[in-house]
């Protein structure tokens, strides 16, 4: 039996089943384990018979994951947030925020320094962004943490061997 709950094409594959009696459970069991289906809910036959009366059963979180259009609007906020943060604190005194307060000093032309040294990281930005997606299309999402995590592994290794020289 197909399942009280909406479908919608997404980027990832969802089969719903409910499940009405005990006879058809181990069938459901073995497409399951097959990959099949990726989710089976327990519904009480009431639930099934008033499917016509009433709107489909909601459940936020199976919701989600079968329309992720439903929280695309928040998904993208706290992505944009998330970011931002971590951009703005990683950059504060680094040594591009010192560059710009030296130049701006030395020029008086705080607007030109701004706009300048503000092209310059939304340009830095955009190649890590286009590379990002490059090599997301190549790699699994472990390799890209784990080579990430050796590359700062690597970069505190080099600085503590600074250090201790």
């Amino acid at each position: 039996m197909s399942s009280p709950f909406p479908s919608s094409k997404s980027d990832i594959p969802v089969s719903l089943v409910s499940v009405e009696t005990s006879d058809s459970l181990p069938a459901l069991l073995s497409e399951a384990k097959s990959g099949a289906i990726t989710e089976i809910i327990p519904v009480t036959p009431d639930q099934v018979s008033n499917q016509a009366d009433s709107p489909p059963l909601k459940n936020p979180t199976i919701e989600s994951r079968i329309n992720p259009a439903t929280n695309q609007g928040a998904a993208k906020w706290r992505v944009f947030t998330s970011t931002f943060i971590t951009i703005f604190l990683a950059e504060m005194g680094d040594k591009t925020q010192i560059a710009t307060l030296l130049m701006t000093a030395e020029s008086h032309a705080p607007w030109i320094i701004f706009l300048g040294a503000a092209t310059a990281l939304i340009a830095t930005s955009l190649v890590g962004v286009l590379l990002g997606r490059w090599l997301a299309g190549r790699l699994a999402p472990q390799t890209l943490d784990r080579a990430a995590a050796l590359m700062l592994l690597w970069v505190a290794a080099m600085l503590i061997w600074e250090v201790i020289q």
